[in-house]
């Protein structure tokens, strides 16, 4: 079940990892690398096609007050948002460090979708306080760019990290 669908739930950013599709390491290295990096993060309801492939998982860090769902998509609906992201990142003022490793998005074909969730506490109203914290969202980012040679991608600060 998505964290969308949970109203214990409440989506706060979505971030990517854009990479070439025969990179993409079988759902049970994924799995297993994520529960690596902290015996406190809970992955669930994994989905896997036919080659072992991840297709969405969902993963819980209670002690970060957040859950992410993670999708893989491939094929034309990733190529086709590449230039636009690209050209959308070009005019944040990038580095020529940061323009380089934009342009390896070009050869990107395959992407994670991570949706951040914030887990709802007191009750959901306006005046709650803020209380997710975004560092288990940024490791597991790094970890999947590292396991499939891709590129993170923050779209809303247009933030490159690998």
């Amino acid at each position: 079940m998505s964290l969308f669908e949970n109203d214990e739930y409440r989506w706060r950013e979505t971030y990517f990892v854009l990479f070439d599709s025969k990179h993409c390491p079988a759902a049970d290295k994924i799995e297993k690398a994520i529960q690596q990096l902290n015996a406190h993060y809970r992955v669930s309801d994994i989905r896997q096609d036919d080659e072992d492939r991840l297709e969405s998982m969902t993963v819980f860090f209670p002690d970060d007050y957040a859950a992410m769902d993670v999708t893989y998509t491939s094929g034309e609906e990733v190529t086709e948002q590449i230039p636009e992201l690209i050209d959308e990142m070009k005019s944040a003022g990038l580095s020529a460090e940061e323009k380089v490793r934009l342009q390896k998005l070009t050869h990107c074909n395959a992407r994670f979708d991570i949706y951040h969730f914030e887990q709802v506490v007191g009750g959901g109203g306006e005046d709650e306080e803020e209380i997710l914290d975004p560092g288990s969202l940024l490791v597991v980012l790094e970890k999947l760019a590292k396991l499939c040679k891709g590129i993170g991608v923050d779209p809303q600060s247009g933030t490159l990290i690998d």
